[in-house]
């Protein structure tokens, strides 16, 4: 009996030495990919000196706070858009968001661009649902993890107006600082996955507004799709809504590609096509990369070739984003004000035909609401158009103002014309000179390698300190 034991204690000794021999050959035959491609593309293992544009992102603040901020409050912008710039977005990085399906490989992609796999720095994948937070990578010199809460209390960051969705929402984000190169130079932002048969009151905040606000801050919006489930639901119908006007910032990801067989990835690429048809309703579809973004090395029989030329039109797509970093910094300034001064003109437009039509016995009350509920019957749309050189397709929806005038008393603002000072000068001169002269300028010297700080700084006082002209001294 003894021997028995001795006997059955040997066999299983072996079964599990055998068991982890082959562990390890299994290890040892799953050799990483070689990463030289990305490295090289991103320029990661040059030493040359960090730009310093310190200069310029000082010069562009200058102009806001001085020419487009004072009208953007006098006429709420804000209360209509919802959409705050701060010092600390102007400054910010560039960032790219990562959106999609739960488990089609974000978290891993991200894993695998910075080259955190089996460190303590990576993000938590698996083939489960994984990622519930909003999770923020950025550049440290240690790794630290930042609770929401402690995000948007920071007014250096560019995350403080998050607060305005909620404590649970805080609860649900996330920031890493790595010490990693990439993160010197850019902002990666990974989301929760999308689950169709999730309702959205089930996640405790207002996913889709949260997404919408990170949509209107990304450079680069990566959508990854997993070829092996394409199901288009509502809260992805919903979400490429949310994308319509962004079609330039957004890239379509078919990852995993090397799970498929040449011929079904065809009819895979063609159906995800087919399905985001009615989606992206542009003349020039988006451009979509088709590679597996993982350490692995792709699996025999496959187009490794086409794969890692994908994977490296992909990372110039990005590098070039990097690259512009200050040109699409002030493009999203001029876009911001151009939308202020729409606003602003439309406001007085409005105030003016109410005080054109009051007289000693009108009920105010009727006669701006009569205004409001059908502003083309008074042309102020169409005015607007004829005096101004707006273009028809930059006037915002007719009834976002219904809204923004039931929060906002007509009676509150004041006329464009009275928006002016001796020695300030008029809100709307100062926007206009903005848009056509100073950001224009700010561009230009980018372009000719010009050092903006030495640029004119009389009209926006971008080297003085602001005064009180009214006080006495």
């Amino acid at each position: 009996m003894r021997a028995l034991v001795l006997l059955g204690c040997l066999l299983a000794s072996l079964l599990f030495s055998g068991q982890a021999e082959e562990t390890e050959d299994a290890n040892e035959e799953a050799p990483l990919r070689d990463r030289s491609h990305i490295e090289k593309t991103l320029m990661l293992n040059e030493d040359k000196p960090s730009d310093d544009y310190s200069a310029v992102l000082q010069r562009l603040r200058k102009i806001y706070h001085s020419s487009i901020k004072p009208l953007e409050q006098s006429y709420k912008y804000n209360e209509l858009r919802q959409h705050e710039i701060t010092d600390g977005e102007i400054t910010s990085k560039p960032m790219v968001l990562f959106l999609g399906p739960w488990s089609v490989g974000k978290s891993t992609m991200i894993n695998y661009l910075l080259g955190l796999e089996n460190t303590r720095y990576q993000l938590y994948t698996g083939a489960e649902p994984t990622t519930s937070e909003f999770t923020v990578l950025m550049h440290g010199p240690k790794l630290k993890t930042i609770e929401g809460i402690v995000m948007a209390a920071d007014s250096a960051r560019s995350f403080s107006p998050l607060e305005k969705f909620g404590q649970n929402f805080l609860e649900k984000l996330i920031g890493i600082e790595v010490p990693h190169k990439l993160l010197e130079r850019v902002t990666f932002v990974d989301t929760p996955g999308i689950i169709e048969n999730r309702k959205q009151q089930e996640r405790g905040y207002p996913f889709n507004d949260v997404c919408q606000w990170f949509i209107d801050r990304a450079d680069l919006i990566f959508v990854v799709f997993d070829p092996t489930k394409l199901d288009v639901g509502l809260e992805l119908e919903m979400l490429f809504r949310q994308l319509k006007g962004r079609e330039s910032q957004i890239r379509i990801i078919l990852n995993k590609a090397d799970n498929l067989a040449t011929q079904m990835l065809m009819r895979v690429y063609g159906a995800l096509f087919w399905s985001l048809a009615p989606l992206i309703n542009v003349t020039e579809p988006p451009r979509v990369y088709v590679s597996s973004f993982w350490p692995q090395e792709y699996k025999p029989d496959t187009h490794q070739e086409l794969f890692l030329q994908e994977e490296i039109s992909l990372l110039e797509d990005l590098n070039q984003v990097i690259e512009n970093r200050l040109e699409n910094k002030i493009a999203f300034i001029r876009q911001h004000a151009i939308r202020v001064r729409i606003h602003a003109l439309l406001v007085d437009r409005y105030l003016q035909t109410y005080k054109d039509k009051m007289t000693f016995f009108s009920d105010g009350e009727l006669v701006f609401k009569d205004i409001v509920e059908d502003p083309d019957k008074f042309y102020i749309f169409k005015t607007i158009l004829a005096k101004t050189n707006v273009s028809k397709f930059d006037l915002p929806n007719r009834e976002a103002y219904k809204d923004f005038f039931g929060i906002n008393p007509i009676s509150s603002f004041k006329l464009l014309s009275q928006q002016c000072s001796y020695m300030g000068g008029c809100f709307l001169e100062k926007i206009e000179r903005a848009i056509t002269q100073e950001l224009p300028g700010l561009l230009g010297s980018l372009g000719l390698g010009k050092n903006p700080g030495a640029l004119n700084c009389d009209k926006t006082g971008c080297r003085e300190t602001p005064k009180n002209r009214y006080r006495k001294h």
